[in-house]
């Protein structure tokens, strides 16, 4: 019983420590764009900051279980619903403030860009899947998916690489960022190789 009570209270420490890393540097971030206080391009710094943000909480996604394996701590699983959740918050807000401050909403202008530019059109499939996953995370509905829950979940991994390709095609110049992202994300992937292995023959089955 004392060993429950131990682990619940490091799940627990954990996810308010996530609740503050994540929600903080946003707080502080739009507090600073509201005073501007963020240079000569603040909608750029803050479109930036909000899609780099996201990209890192995918990644951290992909970290917990392995280092959960690796270290037999089991109990930082559960981690993984809260990570996602702010990687799509992040993602939502990459989205918002590229509508509103780049675009001022002008919603004909922003579906052309979907379709006229790649790296947009990758990044909105990316936000679709992830906003999918979002969406089903709610633990009534992951019981009532059964398991085609786990399927849909799988995603996770090509929205990873999804936004990886978008990060590089975004990037006109300074290329070395989102290529030392793209390997991270290559690495992360290596450790699930035998499980992405599986899906793909079972794809190709159906098929």
């Amino acid at each position: 019983m004392k060993r429950k009570i131990a682990t619940a209270n490091k799940v627990l420490m954990l996810k308010v420590v996530i609740h503050l890393a994540a929600f903080l540097p946003l707080f502080n971030l739009y507090t600073l764009a509201f005073n501007d206080l963020l240079g000569a391009d603040p909608v750029q710094r803050v479109i930036h900051f909000t899609g780099i943000g996201a990209f890192n909480l995918l990644l951290l996604t992909l970290t917990v279980s392995p280092l959960a394996k690796k270290f037999k701590q089991g109990y930082i699983l559960p981690v993984r619903r809260l990570l996602g959740l702010y990687a799509f918050s992040y993602a939502f807000m990459h989205i918002l403030n590229f509508l509103a401050f780049d675009l001022q909403f002008a919603w004909s202008l922003f579906f052309n860009e979907i379709i006229k530019r790649p790296y947009i059109t990758v990044g909105m499939i990316a936000f679709v899947l992830l906003a999918a996953l979002a969406i089903t995370s709610v633990n009534r509905l992951k019981r009532k998916m059964g398991k085609s829950w786990q399927s849909l979940h799988n995603f996770s991994y090509l929205i990873t690489v999804l936004v990886a390709i978008h990060f590089y095609w975004s990037v006109k110049s300074e290329l070395i960022s989102p290529l030392f992202y793209f390997i991270l994300t290559l690495i992360l992937l290596a450790f699930r190789y035998k499980k992405i292995k599986a899906l793909l023959l079972s794809i190709v089955k159906k098929k």
